[in-house]
């Protein structure tokens, strides 16, 4: 008996300690919170303590977390889900895309032209005049001369003849200069490019302007780089455009050592407000070998900024007809597009990978580049030996497979890191590239990759689309474009569920970034990671999916944007 005190002495120590411990920072109440957590699918309350969840349930459940400093934030009965996660885009693209001239909404080479006019008066001579965004897919029309079905740098450069001017395609597979830039590069008539890449000329071997794929390089290496007043302000306004359509998590699919230091700065000054999972740009081996002998940068201590991956290029874009196809394009049967990373270079790297702890994601369109990346993966984990889903290499895009190919992401357990919302935006003039049968056989097979066993993750390849998770929902389920054509959708079978597309952008993205134990659905011991929509997304009506809207953006807990602000 003479124990007995000791003893409630220490049970009530634990029971105060305990008490303190659940004392939640901040409570979001009176919600229709869809947690994916498929024990507790649909809850009213979180309660949160020091960035992480600490309950979940409905009013009385989490009215016991209260304390006296606890902030209590009600949701006035929308919509909660588990924070999005971007899964595929570039991230500095985006910023620079604000601040450079804006050509996604451009829809003739005449407006295009308008632009950089207005743009060569108010800049100084020489000055290098940049932009982004144009798809001559989809203008109303091209004016003559036409090559290949791109416009011809003449009109460009009669309204710039002193400042050079580089124009990145939507897609980013491309380029237009006009003439001042070519001259700074040392392109001259004739001039060809090797392997990867193209300079498309006219019948005369003239250069019409249009770099495509890894020819790029000829003019961009005379662009100037961003000096570092320029670079933060391109991430301060990638930040904030993310954050305001509710991302929470961003797949930084290729990025070098000075962007890699740009971010761990604005880390340490408190300015990165999402987390980040950055690919290692794979065609810089000093890079890789320096990642290689410091190892993955992740789990504790990189909360906000991970690095465990590597990003490679297959092939290029449709739009550019720099996917690589098993046959030729409808449009153009003399080409059937581009191979821009060797198939030996992506078993040497994916080999490489595996022994360091990194997974490898490769940029693949094409039904050819899709098939001989598998290959190479095959040849990698077969290696390597363990159960090949636990590498969790991707497939960045998979946008069109031949059909035997489908099964083999399930298989391997290779990740399709796909887009929807390119569906809805290159689908209308796709068709022209691949015909119709092709169309329907495999591309954009979402349904039939996902029952087949693969795992979807969903995003924008922002700038090349907005980073706006709502109109990618909308494509996901409904296979329209955004203006709602067709009626019945796109090769309609192929839709996903609502509940698919949802956990496409959270649980899927999530363990697509190895986060899957941090993030991706709301449960105890999580990160406090939330995005909150004005509409219910699971049910509103299908033609007003698309009216919704971002109302607030919770990264570790803290409110990081708020639409009513």
């Amino acid at each position: 008996m003479k124990f007995w005190p000791f003893l409630v002495l220490i049970v009530a120590l634990t029971l105060s300690c305990r008490g303190k411990l659940e004392r939640a920072d901040i409570i979001f109440t009176n919600g229709l919170i869809y947690t994916l957590d498929p024990q507790n699918n649909i809850v009213e309350a979180v309660a949160v303590k020091d960035g992480k969840i600490l309950a979940t349930g409905f009013g009385e459940e989490i009215s016991k977390f209260v304390g006296d400093g606890t902030k209590t934030i009600d949701l006035q009965g929308h919509m909660m889900t588990p924070g999005f996660i971007e899964g595929h885009a570039h991230f500095m693209g985006i910023g620079y895309a604000k601040i450079n001239l804006d050509l996604t909404g451009v829809s003739s080479y005449e407006e295009l032209v308008e632009k950089v006019r207005q743009k060569v008066a108010e800049s100084p001579k020489g000055a290098w005049i940049l932009g982004r965004g144009w798809h001559q897919d989809k203008w109303d029309s091209i004016t003559a001369p036409v090559v290949e079905g791109f416009p011809v740098h003449d009109l460009l450069s009669s309204v710039s003849p002193d400042n050079p001017v580089w124009l990145r395609h939507a897609s980013g597979h491309a380029g237009l200069a006009n003439a001042r830039a070519m001259e700074i590069a040392g392109i001259k008539n004739g001039d060809t490019y090797g392997e990867g890449g193209e300079i498309i000329k006219d019948k005369k071997g003239n250069p019409t302007g249009i770099f495509n794929e890894s020819a790029q390089w000829l003019i961009e290496k005379y662009v100037p780089q961003a000096d570092e007043q320029r670079a933060q302000e391109a991430f301060e306004k990638a930040m904030a455009e993310c954050l305001a359509n509710g991302i929470t998590g961003f797949c930084d699919a290729g990025a070098g050592q000075r962007t890699i230091d740009l971010y761990k700065k604005n880390l340490t000054a408190n300015n990165l407000k999402l987390r980040l999972y950055v690919m290692l740009s794979g065609g810089d081996q000093k890079l890789l070998d320096q990642y290689y002998q410091g190892g993955v940068e992740a789990g504790p201590g990189h909360e906000f900024i991970t690095i465990r991956s590597i990003k490679l290029y297959a092939d290029g874009a449709l739009g550019s007809r720099g996917a690589w196809l098993l046959e030729p394009y409808s449009d153009m049967p003399s080409t059937t597009g581009q191979n821009v990373t060797p198939m030996e270079e992506i078993l040497r790297i994916s080999n490489e990978a595996l022994e360091h702890g990194f997974q490898v994601g490769a940029h693949a369109i094409g039904d050819r580049a899709n098939r001989e990346v598998l290959d190479q993966y095959e040849k990698a984990f077969k290696s390597h030996g363990g159960d090949p889903k636990s590498y969790r290499f991707r497939i960045e895009h998979a946008q069109h497979l031949h059909p035997d190919d489908i099964p083999r992401f399930g298989q391997m357990g290779v990740i399709p890191a796909m887009q929807a919302i390119h569906m809805s935006s290159d689908r209308p003039w796709a068709i022209d590239r691949l015909g119709e049968k092709r169309i329907r056989e495999g591309a954009y097979v979402w349904r039939s990759l996902i029952d087949s066993g693969a795992m979807i993750v969903n995003g924008t390849d922002a700038p090349v689309e907005p980073v706006n998770p709502i109109a990618c929902f909308y494509a996901s389920v409904t296979r329209k474009t955004l203006s709602g054509y067709p009626p019945e959708g796109y090769e309609p079978e192929q839709k996903m569920t609502r509940e698919e597309a949802l956990r496409s952008y959270t649980v899927n993205a999530a363990y697509g970034a190895f986060w899957e134990n941090e993030k991706g659905t709301i449960e105890k011991g999580k990160w406090a990671d939330f995005t909150v929509f004005d509409q219910d997304l699971m049910t509103v009506p299908e033609d007003k999916i698309l009216d919704a809207s971002v109302l607030m953006t919770v990264v570790d807990g803290k409110i990081v944007y708020n639409a009513e602000n």
